[in-house]
């Protein structure tokens, strides 16, 4: 337990948002504190109780956009009692950590660099954005080590996290419709970095302009490893494992072996976690392989540049496009790689995608998934192509119609079973 322990110890507490994050941190607190309750979505009456009473802490969920909120004006007010579950994770635990963020990718590289550790031996724990909130954690020893997953959201909030090692993977155009400009995404991407202590190692992306310009106007006290994600050596380990053939995970995969070097790793092993990862459900997730279709399920995608890795191909790409699209967001993709791709957009989005993809892609309107794979498995027929993909890669947030990516996904492969499974 760390000496700053008691900001979350015999403390007047409200938890604010009780999803995943808030019911954890209200288990975590609630023996030693006297806990209050609020979230926006569920019919609630105590607001009015909410706003009398006087706090000593507020912990806020990720999910809570601050300027627009039930509890606005009680957040504005009381700014400097903001807290997250990251902050008092840090206050009762001294475990080593390592925290990965960035626009893309950082679910894949947290998730690969804690198999490699747990099965080099180490007590690894994962935890974060990447869906097991930091404070639901359970049998932490003193050698557990964290691999932590962190959202521009939970880093923007937080005062008082810090890792031992950083990541930041990339910096694109993101969640500009909560943070306003990228100029405050990055800010809070940085943060991360900022708040490390002076031995801690900070690993970031030599290639990535948003992030070098940011190195050029600001010094950081952290040990700074630039890790080269156009690097073409080869000779650092051999693996046979097709999931590393993009470019963005063969990035994913340039920091976690730069990461694990801080580690007694027995290569071998090594060689074989590398060999089996299979990544994660519905991330550059190849669900359906036959002849010459491939169909690859990327419903983890929200913003064109994370779609942008998987169009690069040399197949000819029937891209399907859903969701909301991210204020801000910009389809940068070279011109030769236009001629291959077609575009289904569904939901009623179609003129945002259009505007953003006018005079690049060729787009097609439908009200619905299983609508527009019946128009792409009839141009399939038609077309006389080679290798051709269909690539569920939205390019927008799933809200409009699902709870979440996750769910999103799941339906997706539903309706893939039934129309080409069964055919």
């Amino acid at each position: 337990m760390n000496a700053n322990s008691n900001i979350f110890t015999n403390k007047k507490i409200l938890i604010y948002g009780l999803g995943k994050t808030g019911i954890a941190t209200s288990n975590f607190l609630k023996k030693r504190n006297k806990i209050y309750l609020f979230d926006d979505k569920k019919k609630d009456k105590s607001k009015n109780k909410i706003l009398k009473t006087k706090f000593d802490v507020i912990i806020i969920s990720p999910g809570i956009n601050k300027d627009k909120c039930k509890l606005k004006f009680l957040l504005k007010k009381n700014s400097n009692k903001i807290y997250t579950d990251f902050d008092v994770f840090k206050t009762f635990y001294d475990n080593l950590c390592i925290t990965i963020t960035g626009t893309n990718g950082k679910s894949t590289t947290s998730t690969l660099l804690y198999q490699i550790l747990k099965e080099q031996g180490y007590d690894a724990k994962l935890a974060g954005n990447v869906g097991f909130p930091i404070l639901s954690i359970k049998n932490i020893k003193p050698k557990t080590i964290f691999v932590i997953e962190a959202s521009s959201y939970q880093l923007d909030y937080s005062r008082i996290y810090n890792s031992k090692y950083s990541a930041i993977l990339n910096i694109a155009n993101d969640h500009l419709e909560r943070h306003g400009t990228l100029n405050n995404y990055i800010n809070a991407k940085f943060k991360l970095i900022i708040n490390s202590k002076l031995n801690s190692i900070a690993y970031l992306n030599k290639n990535d302009i948003n992030i070098n310009n940011f190195l050029k106007k600001k010094k950081l006290k952290t040990k700074i490893i630039k890790v080269n994600t156009k690097s073409t050596k080869k000779n650092y380990i051999r693996f046979k494992n097709d999931y590393f053939l993009t470019a963005s995970n063969k990035e994913n995969l340039l920091f976690v072996l730069e990461i694990i070097k801080n580690f007694k790793i027995k290569r071998k092993k090594l060689l074989k976690t590398i060999e089996n990862f299979k990544g994660l459900k519905y991330r550059q997730q190849t669900i359906y392989k036959k002849n010459d279709i491939e169909i690859i399920n990327d419903s983890k995608s929200t913003s064109y540049s994370s779609s942008i890795e998987l169009l690069k191909s040399s197949n000819n790409i029937y891209w399907l496009l859903a969701g909301i699209p991210k204020k801000g967001d910009k389809f940068i993709l070279p011109e030769h790689y236009y001629k291959n791709i077609k575009g289904y957009v569904i939901g009623k989005y179609y003129k945002k995608f259009q505007d953003d993809l006018k005079n690049k892609i060729e787009l097609k309107k439908f009200s619905n998934l299983s609508k527009a794979l019946t128009k792409i498995y009839s141009d399939i027929r038609l077309d006389n192509l080679k290798k051709k993909t269909i690539l569920f890669s939205p390019a927008g947030a799933s809200f409009d119609k699902f709870k979440n990516f996750e769910d999103r996904g799941f339906y997706f492969n539903k309706i893939i079973q039934k129309k080409f499974n069964d055919k």
